[in-house]
């Protein structure tokens, strides 16, 4: 599944292998994100091994945003269901990043766009998003593009601060 956008060449696409190291740049380049990512080489083995179980698994997907065969932003769709809700299946957008010098150009709402039709393309009654409590911005960002905020969210870290 890809789409162009009104926004002049942007593209949205299924990630590859080959764009994980621009993933990873754009996640070690986020002060809020609090996951620890880095672009150090010796991490990538990890990130590679994450992306394989993910494109492995047909109820994931990364997608990534383009402009010029530029990485310009990604996101990561999760299809779910629960029995609560007579069983309904729910689309859970993840891993949202545009990156810093082209925030404020419509790419992460061409992103939402993109990931709310997929959502209906696979038959989900909801889009379900979390974001860190910190991104303020963020919060005006979903709230304009129609995201009610519904539930408060919690996290217990399995591993040590310095290993997440």
């Amino acid at each position: 599944m890809t789409a162009t956008n009104e926004l002049a060449g942007l593209l949205i696409r299924a990630a590859g292998r080959d764009d994980v190291p621009a993933l990873v740049a754009l996640f070690a380049d986020d002060a809020l994100g609090g996951h620890d990512d880095t672009a150090d080489p010796s991490a990538l083995p990890d990130y590679l091994a994450a992306f394989d179980w993910i494109a492995a698994n047909p109820t994931n997907a990364i997608f990534v945003a383009e402009i010029d065969g530029e990485v310009v932003g990604t996101f990561q769709t999760i299809l779910g269901r629960s029995l609560s809700g007579r069983g309904a299946m729910h689309l859970t957008v993840a891993a949202v990043q545009t990156r810093a010098d082209m925030r404020g150009r419509g790419i992460g709402t061409a992103m939402r766009r993109f990931a709310i039709e997929r959502a209906g393309v696979l038959g989900a009654s909801k889009v379900k998003l979390t974001s860190n409590a910190s991104r303020t911005d963020a919060h005006r960002f979903y709230r304009r593009l129609g995201f009610a905020q519904s539930h408060a969210g919690f996290t217990l870290s399995l591993r040590s601060e310095a290993s997440d």
